[in-house]
């Protein structure tokens, strides 16, 4: 069965042309010349043959393999590069075009994939351009390891590893290097580079179907880039496992494709080949560095990861190994305009993870002050007290909450704050610092985020960290009546502005922006703190009622049409409400009692 494949594109016959046009505009250091459709060339807009004074790096062949080649032309790399139609070697005449434009007295190299096509017309249009007086050099690129040696003249295909060969070859060039030296450098590169790909899926061609050749949970192991045939079909396997299969084809000493043995360096190329995503070629880095290390005693110097040379849109990857000494590296490491050269990989690698950095508030406290006191102060039965009533009520309230969220959310709201109010009731018997007001709040919230979770979670501790930030800026250990105020508006400060709810949105903050309005009111007026705390408290509850009125504009309620909202309160307002209501109270009956 096959499906017309699914492409952004206009006319099939002008995707190259569209692509070269939309990558020029991409990069301001890219032109093309002005020959389409036949002509198709990418240059280096900086170089002309007339001034241009280093030798020319041109390579090229058919298209669909992008970036490759045109993504690396720019200073250090190719000098231009000759696009093809999609799988298509490029005509002789468009090549002599590329070397007309960019070749001055020091001669151009041409880097060919050893595919037949390529060869000949790359090979016709050197020695027609030696008849024009250019000096002109080939090197082939023939780094697949995916098939038994070859008998015929056919040769190995030319993969992703002619990149690092685009990369080494115009890096000596860039450096001044005559063409019989950049040439060789070229030469002595890519016969130490081995490259396979495996594909999870052919590749669809602008225009026509799509094949099912590759069945549902197969791969094909050494599959061209142009959806030739590979060496075999086999079963999907853990990405361990198809990673150890290539790299010890790649490193064979039976085969000796590549003169790679243990205790050499080398470089690794991670290439994707269209429609493999970035996650599952780090992955696959991730499992390549520590087997070539330890299973093949090479020493990894530097590693690529991304895609370099598709086909289309191919699901699968190609891995690269090349031998790597000082002058390999040295050129690798040479800055370069190109656009799609991956930055930031040259260079000595650092450790690869460090440890996780500890909270510097807990390097600088002391056991003592973060356990529970052995005799609390007046602060610390105050706090005791509050803690207790407020949980406690969350706690009897867990039916009721769960009931009213089965009607305007998923019906875990008493469940989640019974988890957070039990855990904070049991870690405050054993842990919290309930003398230093500051740090009981930071122990409140940490007991909070292990335990609950959803967005009331993150909620409450995004609320208690902020009160608790609010307040260590200020080295508030005993806390008034005021700065406890203080912190209330900054933790509500925040959770607003992390949920983006505010005022009258049917949530928790209905509850408690009342609350803390009141609250500073009242202390602002001299009332007796306790009372002023009762007064705000009725607030938050006459708040959380109000939410029955409310258009819901945040969370899940947001789904729930009004009249069903009608008929209950926002159960998350209730419970802020709850326990705002009880530690009132609590403070009260507290200072009644003595």
């Amino acid at each position: 069965m096959t499906n017309q494949g699914k492409k952004l594109i206009n006319d099939p016959n002008d995707v190259v042309t569209e692509f070269i046009e939309g990558l020029v505009e991409t990069y301001p250091g890219l032109q093309y010349l002005d020959g389409f459709p036949e002509v198709k060339v990418v240059l280096r807009a900086d170089v002309s043959s007339a001034t241009y004074e280093k030798v020319a790096v041109i390579s090229g062949g058919g298209s669909g393999h992008e970036p490759a080649h045109a993504g690396f032309v720019g200073e250090g790399m190719l000098t231009a590069a000759i696009c093809g139609d999609v799988f298509a070697s490029p005509p002789v005449d468009s090549i002599l075009a590329g070397v007309r434009a960019v070749t001055g007295p020091m001669g151009c190299l041409f880097i060919v994939k050893n595919y037949t096509g390529d060869r000949l017309n790359f090979g016709l249009a050197a020695e027609q351009a030696k008849s024009e007086g250019y000096k002109v050099e080939m090197v082939i690129v023939g780094d697949d390891c995916a098939l038994p040696p070859p008998r015929g003249i056919a040769g190995r295909r030319g993969l992703a590893g002619t990149i690092l060969i685009h990369k080494v070859a115009g890096a000596a060039a860039a450096s001044g290097r005559s063409l019989a030296d950049v040439a060789a450098e070229a030469k002595r590169a890519s016969q130490m580079v081995g490259t396979m790909g495996v594909a999870l899926s052919v590749c669809t061609l602008p225009g026509q179907v799509t094949s099912d050749r590759l069945g549902p949970g197969k791969m094909e192991l050494g599959l061209g880039i142009h959806g030739e045939p590979g060496a075999a079909v086999a079963d999907l396997q853990p990405v361990d496992v198809v990673v150890s299969h290539v790299l010890k084809q790649i490193l064979s000493p039976e085969t000796n494709y590549v003169p790679i043995t243990r205790g050499s360096r080398v470089v690794l190329m991670i290439n994707g080949l269209g429609a493999t995503p970035l996650m599952e070629l780090m992955i696959m880095a991730g499992k390549a560095v520590p087997r070539l290390q330890l299973e093949h005693g090479l020493a990894v110097d530097r590693v690529y990861t991304g895609s370099f040379m598709t086909s289309l849109d191919m699901a699968g990857f190609s891995i690269s190994v090349m031998k790597a000494d000082q002058a390999i590296l040295q050129h690798l490491d040479a800055a370069t305009k190109a656009p799609s050269w991956p930055v930031g990989v040259d260079g000595n690698h650092p450790p690869a993870k460090i440890p996780v950095p500890i909270p510097s508030s807990n390097s600088t406290n002391s056991d003592e002050s973060l356990s529970r006191p052995q005799q609390l102060s007046q602060q610390g039965h105050i706090l005791e007290v509050i803690i207790e009533a407020a949980a406690t009520a969350v706690i009897n309230l867990r039916d009721n909450l769960n009931e009213w969220d089965s009607k305007v959310g998923d019906g875990d709201c008493g469940s989640t704050m019974f988890r957070g109010a039990t855990a904070i009731l049991e870690d405050m018997k054993k842990h919290y610092p309930l003398n230093d007001g500051a740090e009981t709040v930071n122990e409140i919230g940490s007991s909070i985020k292990r335990v609950m979770g959803g967005t009331s979670g993150i909620i409450y501790t995004i609320f208690c960290k902020a009160a608790y930030a609010h307040l260590k800026a200020n080295s508030y250990s005993i806390v008034t009546p005021v700065q406890w105020s203080d912190a209330l508006e900054a933790a509500i400060a925040a959770v607003s502005k992390y949920g983006g709810a505010s005022a009258g949105y049917r949530t928790l903050l209905d509850a408690l922006i009342p609350a803390s309005s009141v609250l500073e009111e009242r202390l602002s007026a001299g009332d007796d703190p306790a009372d002023a705390f009762i007064l705000s408290s009725e607030a938050a509850l006459a708040g959380a009622e109000s939410t029955k009125h409310m258009q819901a504009q945040a969370g899940r309620s947001t789904y729930v049409s009004g009249e069903i909202l009608a008929s209950v309160p926002d159960p998350g307002a209730m419970a802020a409400a709850s326990w705002y209501r009880a530690a009132a109270l609590a403070v009260k009956d507290k200072y009644r009692s003595s």
